[in-house]
């Protein structure tokens, strides 16, 4: 299982890659391993302003669809269009072409409440 350190984690399977007051977020690893082959992902919320835990969108595999949760409030400024044609690379690479959104953060001190690698493998029985 893969779960890079230098990245932050929710209790609901999402990684967040902070780089100043922008955060970009997927689904993990372990998420996407759950899930199975990911067909689709829908993200209506693009230049939106959302809440910390709001749904921003879904992600659609084989057999289930889960909805994504916002890991820290602020506008959705950009969306992973590469996964509109080829979802699958959330599959083969979530931490890298995989993502999905960016987000410009309104709160950065809620960055402190996510989980490090080491609380997220705690959530994961890892």
């Amino acid at each position: 299982m893969n779960i890079p350190s230098e990245l932050k984690y929710t209790k609901d399977h999402e990684w967040i890659r902070i780089d100043g007051d922008t955060a970009t977020v997927g689904i993990t690893d372990f998420a996407q391993s759950e899930l199975g082959d990911i067909v689709y992902v829908d993200v209506e919320t693009m230049g939106e302003e959302l809440e910390q835990e709001e749904i921003f969108g879904t992600v659609e595999a084989v057999k289930t669809v889960s909805d994504l949760f916002l890991p820290l409030s602020g506008e959705i400024t950009a969306f992973n269009e590469d996964l509109e044609n080829d979802p699958e690379l959330v599959n083969s690479d979530p931490y890298g072409k995989g993502w999905m959104i960016k987000i410009k953060m309104s709160d950065t001190s809620q960055v402190d409440d996510l989980l490090t690698a080491d609380g997220y493998k705690e959530i994961i029985g890892g």
